[in-house]
């Protein structure tokens, strides 16, 4: 009965919540910059960032790389170890993930999960993304790596890969305690990486749904980010409040082709932090664009392998790559060069093959992995004499 009340008010509360109406500072009000090549947004935050979610290129700081409590923006870091376990077939959504004591007994935002409680990976990836359940963060945890210790190693070791050089966690949900820290260029980092796995995007962009739809206590969720609802073309990421942090969020639209992320720490209100989050897009799509030139997965071109079976596979791009522009700002600054290594049989997928180099007026602004599209073994004797014969029949007809 105590849960059951307990849930209803959560409910209650945020409903009321959503009700809430969000200010947008407008572009064409704000001041280009205060005399110093700063834009004026952001004010009452203690940091913040505007990051190019194509070519990771900064457009605007404000102190953002000071080390400062994330609170449940942590969970970025968590979804995206959920994404690659994913991605790589270590789990599925429809594993049932089951909810230990010490899950269940998570306070501050949670999906009220009971000890030996059964949901599937999914349903908790919805309390994750939009109630922020720190429960569900800890079941989770505890299933992909054992424990949430182990967990929080894997999250310190992907941090490091990242480098990520003002980030540890202590914990995979952001509740207040010891040696838990982050900045807001190492959240951007974190949310671009995780804005790899678009299908994260299902839950992120997401307003409103249900958990135990088909029992007799449903729960209702309502994103805790209210500007995916309020503001044109944002479809996630995570919000966070503790008394140590203030308010935090790490946002992210795309208009376009066009995908911006920014991020704010230590906000005095969340109305604040949504108005500063709002005026900060408002900014970066007014004064930019960008094109990709290859998206993620994106055939590049077919490529021959040396003595290979087969011996022509398609190579594609490793993440989105593309160029970042100011309103105005002629495209033919911009070049992009192919670089293949020599590469011979055999091959697996996912093999770094090559680099797509991108320059702004002869220099190097970003660059991406070509990957082999799929294995290519060594070639037999048999499949290389064929090959062989073919050539020469096609030299002998020319």
């Amino acid at each position: 009965m105590k849960r059951t009340v307990l849930a209803g008010l959560a409910a209650c509360v945020v409903a009321g919540a959503a009700l809430l109406p969000v200010t947008s500072a407008r572009a064409a009000d704000m001041k280009p910059d205060d005399g110093k090549g700063q834009v004026q947004i952001a004010k009452q935050a203690a940091s913040a960032i505007v990051m190019d979610a194509a070519t990771g290129q900064v457009l605007f700081e404000k102190n953002s790389h000071e080390k400062l409590p994330p609170a449940s923006i942590t969970k970025i870091m968590t979804m995206l170890l959920v994404m690659e376990a994913l991605e790589s077939g270590k789990v599925k959504l429809s594993d049932k993930i089951r909810t230990s004591e010490r899950a269940a007994s998570m306070g501050g935002s949670q999906i009220f999960l009971e000890p030996g409680e059964e949901m599937t990976l999914e349903d908790m990836m919805k309390g994750i993304a939009l109630g922020s359940a720190n429960d569900a963060s800890v079941a989770v945890a505890e299933h992909l790596a054992g424990s949430e210790e182990e967990f929080v190693r894997l999250m310190n070791q992907r941090a490091q890969e990242l480098g990520l050089k003002n980030t540890h966690f202590s914990n995979c949900n952001g509740l207040p305690v010891e040696n838990h820290y982050t900045s807001a260029y190492d959240i951007a980092v974190m949310s671009r990486e995780l804005l790899k796995h678009e299908p994260v995007l299902k839950w992120t962009a997401m307003y409103q749904d249900y958990l135990r739809k088909d029992t007799e206590r449903p729960f209702w969720l309502v994103n805790t980010n209210k500007l995916v609802r309020f503001y044109q073309g944002v479809d996630g990421l995570k919000t966070g409040f503790t008394n140590e942090s203030k308010y935090c969020l790490s946002a992210t639209a795309k208009r376009g082709e066009f995908r911006v992320i920014a991020v704010v720490m230590g906000e005095p209100t969340s109305p604040q932090r949504n108005a500063d989050i709002a005026g900060m897009f408002d900014w970066a799509f007014a004064n930019f664009y960008s094109e990709p030139i290859y998206k993620k997965g994106q055939v590049v071109q077919l490529g021959r392998i040396d003595k290979g079976y087969p011996a022509v596979i398609p190579m594609i791009a490793g993440d989105t790559v593309g160029i970042l522009m100011k309103k105005g700002e002629k495209k033919d600054s911009f070049t992009q060069k192919v670089e293949f290594l020599p590469v011979r049989a055999p091959l697996k997928k996912g093999d770094v093959v090559g680099h797509v180099v991108v320059y702004k007026n002869g220099l190097e602004i970003g660059r991406t992995e070509i990957l082999a599209a799929q294995d290519v073994d060594k070639a037999g004797v048999a499949s290389m004499f064929k090959r062989t014969m073919a050539s020469w029949l096609r030299l002998g007809s020319s």
